[in-house]
């Protein structure tokens, strides 16, 4: 029997036309029933974390809900290689990036200048990134010098040319799949000019995110676009499994915004906050999938061809973890199995995209030997999590360092964001352990250098009292040297909630001048600190990273200290 398409060849030219037509009309009938799918794949916040090193992600035991299982996670390599996979599994895709790309980053992309971070997400095929508020760390020119080298746009519908009034970046992009047009909108949160250096946001204005995202959708439904995505940096929190639709305890500035966009926009992609959820919020997906490329989040859609929308009835949401060759196989397989069977395969099948695996191993190459020169030994490990209280092992550490690198000056005590500490210091293996500079700068990599001012002790308890922002919110504690202690009256009326300041076991009266040490970036107002920008009799210090590396180096063996100087009641 001749093949079919010898078959064909032996027809006229009109029959073969006719069932050519026929086959078509056949297809658009069956796309026009079933739709046109589409796979969202979304990260979030990678901040340049191009190698696994020691990252893990704590998720919900499969066999027991209340306890956790951690498993190793993260590297590029790994995310490449299952973003291909969850793209091999659907014939349209979208590879996303909610934010804070690059920016407070491991010496691998810091030293490149975040070129690096640009190059691999290329080959991974990342497709847009919509800002993140760290990606304005270094100014705008420096910013778009790093896009320069993307083949992804940098998307963002809320940030002006404070003195023209223009955008600065696009506000969306638009993609076309099955001959449906999907507009996806950017937005960065509008409380970047208070976490960044003011000289990083100099000229620039940011405004309401739903109103921003609102108006691009506006725009792009006169240009006959229906379906729309918005993609913001910014984020909440819940109590829940990552995968818990009902996301107990969810509360959160991505919340309130949701609740305020056009109703066109059924699928949020949300970052910020470093969580991990999947909440549906009066019939709208919010989703985040945790940071530091350790997962992902998956949201198949399906655009309907008569409304040319997206059907919201029909999406379907997953966030998956990025596992690495460092997985525990037991931790893997438990995980999997309990994963359904449509992502459980791709978790199985994917590997290491050798390629990527490639140009990271070349980087880390070149970053070695300053990231493992050995700068000091720690007892256990130096933890960022403040355990109920106010102020945490990491923080202790740093603000320790920050004063005895400028008490010659005059310092009495120095202040830390936690904001700043980018990581824990790690023990791994029997202590002592090494610890190397590349760990120092992962902890902080921002290059902050330190100043010296003068408060009143009355101004010392207002800079204090501004560590409450919402009533509904955790403090923002600032981390405290040695020395230094307070008492944190949680249910107290705001302005009294600071008690007992004491300054080496001594009471700090109001009108006592006490000598402070910060780093630049609250010195300039940072985190919403405006009191410090007024503080004078300024004096300048080393970098910070310098003053850690110099407090190794005067004590070679460091033991966290478990006393609190936060007393939180």
């Amino acid at each position: 029997m001749a093949p079919f398409t010898d078959t064909l060849r032996a027809m006229s030219r009109p029959l073969r036309q006719l069932i050519a037509a026929t086959l078509l009309l056949a297809a658009a009938m069956a796309q026009a029933a079933s739709g046109v799918p589409l796979r969202l794949i979304a990260i979030n916040d990678f901040h340049g974390n191009l190698e696994p090193a020691n990252l893990s992600l704590a998720l919900s035991d499969p066999d027991d809900a209340t306890k956790t299982l951690r498993v190793a996670a993260g590297g590029a390599p790994a995310l490449a290689g299952l973003v291909r996979t969850l793209r091999d599994g659907t014939p349209h895709s979208l590879v996303l990036s909610a934010g804070d790309l690059f920016g407070a980053s491991p010496l691998v992309s810091t030293l490149f200048r975040h070129d690096s971070t640009v190059q691999v997400m290329n080959a991974l095929g990342l497709e847009l990134d919509a800002l993140g508020n760290h990606e304005f760390d270094a100014g705008v020119a420096e910013l778009k010098r790093v896009a320069a080298g993307a083949r992804f746009p940098l998307l963002s519908a809320n940030v002006f040319d404070a003195a023209s009034g223009q955008p600065v970046f696009a506000p969306y992009v638009i993609k076309r799949y099955g001959g449906i047009r999907v507009g996806i909108i950017g937005a960065v949160t509008k409380s970047t000019p208070g976490i960044v250096v003011p000289s990083g946001v100099a000229g620039l204005r940011f405004v309401d995110e739903a109103d921003a995202v609102n108006r691009a959708a506006r725009e792009l439904k006169r240009e006959g676009v229906n379906a729309i995505v918005a993609v913001f940096h910014e984020g909440g929190e819940q109590r829940g499994d990552w995968n818990d639709e009902r996301c107990p305890g969810a509360r959160g500035p991505i919340f309130d915004i949701a609740r305020r966009l056009v109703p066109e926009i059924s699928v949020i992609f949300s970052a910020h906050t470093h969580q991990g959820y999947r909440c549906v919020v009066d019939g709208r997906l919010i989703v985040q999938g945790t940071s530091y490329g350790r997962g992902v989040s998956v949201v198949d859609v399906v655009l309907d061809p008569a409304t040319r929308g997206i059907d919201a009835r029909r999406t379907r949401s997953i966030n998956l973890p990025v596992l690495n060759e460092r997985s525990d196989p037991t931790a893997r397989e438990r995980l999997i199995a309990a994963t359904p069977a449509l992502f459980a395969d791709a978790l199985r099948t994917a590997k290491p995209d050798a390629a990527v695996a490639e140009q990271v191993a070349r980087y880390a190459a070149e970053v070695a030997p300053k990231a493992q020169a050995p700068v000091g030994q720690i007892t256990a490990r130096f933890t960022r999590g403040a355990h109920g209280n106010g102020d945490s092992a990491a923080g202790r550490l740093i603000a320790d360092a920050q004063l005895a690198a400028t008490r010659d000056s005059g310092a009495q005590i120095a202040l830390m964001n936690a904001g700043g500490i980018r990581s824990d210091l790690d023990c791994n293996g029997t202590p002592p352990c090494t610890v190397t500079y590349g760990q120092l700068f992962t902890m902080q990599p921002f290059g902050n250098s330190l100043v010296l001012i003068a408060l009143s002790g009355a101004q010392l308890k207002a800079l204090l009292e501004a560590q409450q922002r919402r009533s509904d919110g955790e403090p923002r504690f600032l981390q405290p040297s040695e020395g230094f202690s307070y008492t944190w009256q949680a249910d107290a009326a705001a302005g009294e909630r600071v008690r007992d300041l004491r300054l080496n076991g001594e009471p700090i009266a109001p009108t006592q001048r006490v000598r402070i040490t910060v780093n630049s970036f609250l010195a300039e107002g940072g985190d919403g600190f405006t009191l410090l920008r007024e503080a004078g009799e300024r004096v300048g210090g080393p970098q910070d990273l310098d003053a850690m590396l110099a407090y190794f180096k005067a004590h070679p063996l460091l033991a966290p200290s478990a006393q609190p100087r936060i007393v939180r009641r």
